[in-house]
């Protein structure tokens, strides 16, 4: 049953994104990944990544623990980072966390977001976010 709901949500989002559009990669929450995460369009973390992550779109649920640096367009925080943020949207909920320096063009904190750390805003000429090309990645190099 867990399955077949899986599979609607997924067709469901495929359809409503237009069928040339990725489907979001969903990291579950009993899913532990100790690397770097390159590319993407979204990536839902419920889990826990122990390593950096560069992609268009990063959203940390509730449960979700970043142990390592972010690079990506649009950052929603709903659970908990620890390390370098660089991102052009910036979204941290009531319980999120973040400990760290957050590099932003645009912010959104609710009241009661935990920030330690400094939230710094980046000159709007000048963009971190750069197209992921998995060339440059060496990990893609070494497996070719």
């Amino acid at each position: 049953m867990r399955s077949l709901r899986r599979l609607i949500y997924l067709k469901i989002a495929r359809m409503s994104r237009g069928s040339n559009t990725p489907v979001p990669s969903i990291i579950s929450y009993d899913t532990k990944i100790k690397g770097d995460i390159w590319g993407g369009d979204t990536i839902h973390i419920d889990g826990k990544i122990e390593g950096n992550i560069m992609c268009n779109e990063v959203i940390i649920g509730t449960r979700g623990y970043i142990l390592g640096d972010i690079k990506a367009k649009s950052l929603s925080v709903y659970g908990t980072v620890n390390g370098k943020i660089e991102t052009e949207e910036l979204f941290v909920a009531k319980n999120a966390k973040v400990i760290g320096n957050a590099y932003y063009n645009q912010i959104a904190l609710e009241p009661g977001a935990y920030v330690e750390g400094n939230c710094i805003p980046m000159n709007k000429k000048t963009s971190v976010i750069e197209p992921v090309k998995t060339d440059k990645n060496p990990a893609v190099k070494a497996a070719k």
